[in-house]
């Protein structure tokens, strides 16, 4: 099968590769990139499915997989650092635990290790509804999960510009990564993982809740929690300037300097 992925590469400098949530595409990074690009080089791939990227038919580890690849080909002999959003951010936890010795920094953006069964009835229930009735019968439920309802009545725009691109979602893809969601559980693997991680959450994220947050921070060997106040699953959109600020302390930082939590007022 054809493996390989649309990508958005700019800028110069250390390479940092940003993967999208499911409710998203690449273009929720687009608040964020021009401060990135001017000390990165950053790498947006559209992941399998979405975009122009071909779809995976061997599952999410076959995912995983493809973004080691895509590391190994742009890092060489530099050290990469990895960031997800989301189901990006399962993505990108599930390539450091394959593949521990290509990353060498992870952030982690709405993230956990599996959820609650709570959460696992939303993501099949919505795969229910989208494969009988199309993305538009969840487009309100998957806004909501993306965004505070404060952000959204304050940016009507960008609510439009995020609704169209979350229903250009390939249904099929959609629904096949709800399932895979639904079932999955990276507790017992991520011991693998050595790098240094930033776990950010928005206090107000109804997708991957804080609680998610901290049981994996409290897997990792070495870890590090920001919790973002006001904010919800898409912290890259809705509050740039501190993921900004988050990334080049940590990406900068020598490991020993890391503090263990991180807060932003807003």
């Amino acid at each position: 099968m054809d493996k390989k992925m649309n990508l958005y590469v700019a800028g110069r400098g250390q390479p940092l590769i940003l993967l999208h949530s499911l409710l998203s595409d690449r273009e929720s990074f687009d608040r964020i990139m021009p401060a990135l690009t001017a000390h990165y080089r950053v790498i947006v791939p559209d992941l399998p499915g979405f975009g122009g990227s071909p779809a995976s038919v061997e599952g999410f580890d076959e995912t995983a997989d493809r973004i080691a690849n895509l590391i190994e080909g742009f890092a060489a002999n530099e050290e990469a650092a990895l960031l997800g959003n989301g189901f990006g951010a399962f993505v990108a936890l599930q390539t450091a635990i394959r593949h521990p010795t290509l990353v060498s920094r992870l952030v982690l953006i709405g993230c956990g290790t599996r959820f609650s069964d709570e959460g696992r009835e939303a993501f099949r229930k919505m795969a229910t509804v989208a494969s009988a009735a199309g993305l538009a019968a969840v487009a309100e439920t998957a806004m909501n999960r993306l965004f505070a309802a404060e952000f959204q009545e304050s940016h009507p725009d960008l609510m439009q510009d995020r609704r169209q691109a979350f229903l250009r979602t390939n249904v099929g893809v959609f629904c096949e990564a709800c399932d895979i969601l639904a079932s999955l559980d990276l507790s017992a693997g991520v011991s693998a993982v050595r790098c240094p991680t930033l776990v950010i959450v928005g206090d107000e994220d109804r997708a991957t809740p804080s609680q998610m947050a901290y049981d994996l921070v409290g897997r990792l060997s070495d870890a590090r929690l920001s919790i973002l106040k006001g904010c919800a699953h898409v912290p890259p959109l809705q509050a740039p300037d501190e993921v900004i600020a988050l990334l080049d302390q940590f990406l900068a930082a020598p490991v020993s300097a890391h503090p263990q939590t991180i807060s932003f007022e807003r």
